[in-house]
């Protein structure tokens, strides 16, 4: 695309890369540092909840299936946060926008569309943490949606992480060392990201033994693992941990 036609799309979306006036927040610090936050906390505040009011001696599941109980504010609060966020952030250039605007879509229908049921049943004797049970004919959709989108939020966000935070107008000869290791935290925050969806993954697919991949809640803890690599690197960018130079 030349730079002609890149104009006629920024003034369409009112994209404005010389200002962080308007709908969206250009080289946005202070939204990089709540985004980063607001990841690394979500899987603390539920994993506690777990063991704090539901008495349990260890995660649920997934980070999603908390949809289904009282830590529901948290989880859709929480996600919702980041995913509007994510849509309104413009970052540096065009690409930055559209990659955060596919994960802040992506994280939004992670919350329209809720992953399978908690319980087997409505009012679950089994599960007393288990407030919610939708009960319709398209759970088996409605799940894959879920699972297709939490997937494109979390790859979206380890591509920003490999490929746009790395980014710099100097070269790397020229670099100074606050910034070869703030590209170290992105990139080991990236890989990272992508070796977890690999265990999910691999735990779908029965290659992790299914007992073994339950019984250790590997659902739960790398996803945990995957959203705390993603806020932390956020948090860098947002140079809430290492300063820019």
């Amino acid at each position: 695309m030349n730079t002609k036609e890149q104009d006629v799309v920024n003034h369409k979306l009112n994209l404005n890369y010389k200002t962080d006036n308007g709908i969206w927040l250009h080289k946005g610090k202070t939204l990089r540092k709540i985004v980063g936050t607001a990841g690394m906390l979500l899987p603390i505040l539920l994993l506690a909840v777990s063991l704090t009011f539901f008495e349990l001696h260890g995660p649920l599941e997934s980070i999603s299936h908390y949809y289904y109980t009282r830590a529901t504010p948290l989880f859709i609060g929480i996600v919702s946060l980041i995913g509007i966020f994510l849509i309104v952030y413009s970052g540096e250039e065009p690409i930055d926008f559209w990659i955060s605007n596919i994960a802040g879509v992506a994280a939004l229908f992670v919350v329209f569309f809720p992953t399978s049921n908690l319980g087997t049943g409505c009012c679950d004797s089994s599960l007393p943490y288990a407030v919610t049970y939708i009960e319709d004919r398209y759970e088996y959709w409605r799940a894959l949606v879920h699972y297709i989108s939490a997937a494109l939020f979390l790859l979206a966000l380890a591509f920003m992480s490999l490929f746009l935070f790395v980014k710099s107008n100097i070269p790397k000869e020229k670099r100074c060392p606050e910034k070869i290791k703030r590209n170290r935290v992105y990139r080991v925050s990236g890989i990272i990201m992508l070796l977890a969806l690999c265990v999910i993954f691999l735990g779908l697919l029965n290659i992790i033994p299914r007992e073994s991949y339950d019984r250790l809640n590997l659902t739960f803890w790398m996803e945990a693992l995957a959203v705390e690599c993603f806020g932390f690197s956020w948090l860098v960018k947002g140079e809430a941990l290492m300063q820019d130079k």
